[in-house]
């Protein structure tokens, strides 16, 4: 059952759980905030807590709050693009050489060759994206099945309509969304977690809930934030 923290102008929403540490998180839209708490640590090392994350909670606010609304891609310059849950402005440049993509600490440099159209630049941007995820999911895949004890055969990337992941429970496949890539790491790894979770537990039931609760305690704020994010508006050809 879902407690209720107010301090200042906030009101956090607790729920307490067989866990170790305290997670707190800052949902979009609108800011939302969620703490789950150990089950039998005192209200007041709560306050304190969250108190001491105040700072850090307003400014996750007033990120959400400066966020423009997804709209549809058209790949020029000027366009906010994000990775990895960090806004990036995107800059364009037509070069007669091999398409490639830069990122600093402030813009996406898109390099493409003169001409090309919108969906060519989706697809160099999708190539790209794969690649950063390719240099980060094996890692992630290696810790969770040493601590899950199962083992992955192979795993995919590809935009999905409707999921983040799947899992192949037979062939031991796992698949992720390449969107991924726009969110936060930790949003990421819980999909990874809750795909590998599936080798051991197939459905959705009331098991499946159990070693989620039990090997990774925010789930439930991580799918509610990765449901309240739009997927990409373009996709490429193919």
């Amino acid at each position: 059952m879902s407690e209720q923290i107010r301090l200042e102008n906030l009101t956090i929403f607790m729920q307490r759980r067989a866990v170790k540490h305290v997670y707190l998180r800052v949902h979009p839209p609108d800011g939302r905030v969620t703490l789950v708490a150990p089950t039998g640590m005192r209200l007041e090392v709560v306050r304190a807590f969250v108190t001491a994350k105040l700072d850090w909670i307003h400014k996750q606010q007033a990120k959400l709050q400066a966020q423009v609304r997804e709209v549809p891609r058209q790949f020029i310059g000027g366009e906010s693009h994000t990775v990895w849950g960090r806004h990036y402005v995107l800059q364009v440049v037509e070069k007669s050489a091999g398409p490639c993509v830069l990122m600093d600490q402030q813009t996406i440099t898109l390099q493409v060759r003169p001409g090309s159209d919108l969906f060519k630049r989706a697809a160099v941007m999708h190539a790209w994206h794969k690649s950063l995820l390719h240099a980060v999911v094996p890692d992630l895949i290696g810790k969770w099945q040493d601590r899950l004890g199962v083992s992955v055969s192979a795993y995919f990337l590809q935009q999905m309509k409707t999921r983040w992941g799947s899992c192949n429970t037979r062939r031991r496949h796992i698949r992720l969304n390449t969107d991924l890539v726009r969110k936060p790491q930790d949003l990421l790894e819980y999909v990874v977690v809750h795909e590998l979770v599936h080798l051991i537990e197939p459905s959705h039931n009331k098991r499946f809930v159990g070693l989620m609760d039990q090997h990774y305690p925010a789930w439930r704020e991580a799918t509610a934030e990765l449901n309240q994010i739009p997927l990409s508006a373009i996709r490429p050809r193919g």
